[in-house]
């Protein structure tokens, strides 16, 4: 597999794409090897550039997050992002015949981790913290590239894709929140370091 190749072909074909990701032989290890730990970095190391080096600026004043709280960030990120995949594939996977599906670990650790391309190419955008939120409306994509690919790793029923997407949306949110609130507290803000007002 192509990871460029794989990238552009989930983003932008990904109903000719899900079926071919269902007939490949993949594993674990090789799934997190050669796709999520290479693209994961993408805004782990966004992120710390982001925060370290360029800084966070408004109104006139700028910020830079200390290097060593910059890299705790950036490890503490990725780690979590890794662990997401996963527990996003168990979730996917146990919920399987709720929606009348069919479990899969393997499927399921598929389905999730491609379905997280889109978060994590717009992960780019934390190159510049002012645009950071847009990297998070580019993952929105991958609720669509989710709500495609159930039906085929996960075979379930057309109709029952919209409410299988929606609960493993839901628990993406969920962990989603968690991990913002485990990088805040490693980040260092101006108002914490009393740099801020008053």
């Amino acid at each position: 597999m192509n990871l460029l190749q794989r990238v552009q072909d989930i983003l932008l074909r990904p109903r000719v794409t899900w079926p071919v990701v269902d007939a490949e032989p993949a594993d674990t290890a090789s799934l997190y090897k050669n796709y999520v730990m290479i693209l994961a970095l993408i805004p782990a190391v966004a992120s710390f550039i982001g925060l370290s080096v360029i800084g966070v600026g408004a109104f006139g004043v700028s910020f830079r997050v200390p290097v060593v709280a910059g890299l705790a960030n950036m490890v503490v990120g990725y780690v979590l992002s890794l662990a997401m995949v996963f527990a996003l594939a168990l979730i996917t996977d146990a919920m399987a015949p709720t929606f009348e599906g069919t479990r899969s670990q393997i499927g399921a650790l598929k389905l999730t981790a491609y379905a997280s391309t889109a978060g994590f190419v717009g992960g780019i955008l934390n190159l510049l913290p002012s645009l950071s939120a847009l990297g998070g409306l580019a993952a929105l994509y991958g609720v669509y590239l989710l709500y495609l690919g159930l039906p085929v790793l996960m075979k379930c029923p057309l109709d029952k894709a919209l409410p299988y997407t929606v609960v493993v949306l839901i628990c993406a949110i969920v962990g989603g929140f968690t991990m913002a609130w485990v990088l805040a507290l490693l980040t260092p803000s101006p108002l914490r370091m009393g740099l801020g007002p008053g």
